[in-house]
């Protein structure tokens, strides 16, 4: 397992930093990195981390190979009827077989069918590898560090926008909002340390590093980005707190239960005040704001799409086709417009649906977990984070960000039934 964990933290770093620099071969290094963490990891894969790796992934393992087969799908031979109208008024056109792939670029399709395979590696290999409570300490150390120092560019930027003006904002905004769950998680991780009698001195050297981590991250998400990225990160904080609530006042299922709903009313309270905000379609209401033509544009896009979408990964090319000036290009306003726009609704729904379930199975595993409750609590608290967060920008479309969050579920999942494992 020793190559396989290597290889995890190899991926992410690689990833994340490749990315800030705008290195053209980062995606590449970081996928070979987890194929090679999956290999090392199925090598030397024994008898328990099998049982353990079935445990953890007991919510939904078809998820695990649903995701890539939809992909796959649509570079098949397909009925093009139900497919993007491109496909019929080209077949209306040109003539020909009504069967074909429905992706509008057989190639960025394949790009996002190997990058939905190595996120899902990353989350199988950290499932197997963070068993171990001392890996499942480096690997949260390494991705709240990662993601503190993504918000510190941010911090930087906008303090003097002559720093890092060339980084990726949206990215380094999700990495910072994903680096205050991770920190948060630190300071318990430092707090627990200390009740336990571990040593003092370490305990606080670990607190202070997460204290400032979560700091940077804060200031970042909450002062340098938009309202609608802020509350998705403080829909995280409250999730962390209500878990720590629960917890430290030992509650029952009952008592529990009414707290966990009285939560879930105040956060669809908040959702809808936010989604009333504006009009059009409700893909495009967190998004910041953008121009006339290009929310119409955008618009159009979203009303030509079907159940199936145009192919994952191809709202470039599909965008050539509605960008009303030649020389403009039509971007991707936020993740969860992008997935529709190459799912269709079929795809988006199945992003919201798989984001809950494992948002429900961290945050029970969080509740059930004896000591070390913070790793399935901050995972739980990042995947609240970005599933509103898909809804308010593209950052997690990043390579970096997918492969983060893939490993900071898998952290979540492993812990969260470590303790269950080992009686």
């Amino acid at each position: 397992m020793s190559l396989a964990y290597f290889a995890l933290i190899v991926s992410i770093v690689s990833a994340s930093a490749l990315e800030f620099a705008d290195a053209k071969f980062g995606v590449q290094l970081g996928t070979m990195a987890a194929a090679l963490s999956l290999l090392a990891a199925a090598l030397s894969t024994r008898k328990a981390d099998y049982e353990h790796y079935v445990r953890a992934t007991s919510w939904g393992r078809w998820i695990l190979i649903a995701i890539p087969l939809c992909i796959a799908a649509q570079l098949a031979p397909l009925p093009l009827g139900g497919a993007h109208p491109i496909w019929s008024s080209a077949h209306d056109v040109l003539g020909g077989l009504s069967l074909g792939p429905i992706t509008a670029d057989i190639g960025l399709t394949v790009n996002a069918l190997l990058l939905a395979l190595a996120a899902i590696s990353s989350l199988s290999v950290a499932i197997l590898v963070v068993r171990n409570r001392g890996r499942a300490e480096l690997v949260l150390f390494v991705l709240s560090g990662v993601t503190a120092a993504s918000a510190l560019i941010l911090d930087l930027h906008r303090l003097s926008p002559a720093l890092a003006a060339s980084v990726p904002h949206d990215l380094t905004t999700t990495l910072a909002g994903l680096g205050l769950m991770l920190n948060l998680a630190v300071m318990q991780l430092a707090a627990e340390r200390a009740e336990t009698r571990h040593s003092l001195l370490r305990s606080v050297a670990i607190g202070l590093c997460g204290l400032v981590g979560a700091l940077v991250s804060a200031a970042a998400i909450f002062g340098f980005s938009g309202t609608s990225s802020a509350i998705a990160a403080a829909f995280g904080v409250v999730l962390i707190l209500l878990i720590l609530v629960i917890r430290r006042l030992d509650l029952s299922p009952l008592a529990a239960g009414a707290l966990s709903v009285a939560a879930l009313i105040g956060a669809a309270i908040v959702l809808t005040f936010l989604f009333d905000k504006s009009s059009g379609p409700i893909l495009l209401r967190l998004v910041p704001e953008m121009g006339t033509e290009t929310k119409a544009a955008l618009e159009r896009m979203l009303a030509d799409t079907r159940w199936f979408g145009a192919g994952a990964g191809t709202f470039a090319a599909v965008g050539r086709i509605y960008q009303s000036d030649a020389g403009a290009v039509l971007s991707t306003p936020s993740a969860a417009t992008s997935v529709f726009a190459g799912m269709g609704w079929i795809g988006l729904a199945a992003m919201i649906a798989v984001s809950l379930i494992v948002l429900v199975r961290l945050f029970l595993g969080a509740l059930q977990r004896g000591r070390d409750s913070f790793f399935p609590a901050a995972a739980a608290a990042c995947v609240l984070f970005a599933l509103v967060q898909s809804f308010a920008g593209p950052g997690l479309l990043r390579p970096a960000a997918i492969l983060c969050l893939s490993v900071i579920v898998g952290l979540g999942l492993s812990q969260s039934v470590s303790q269950s494992g080992s009686r």
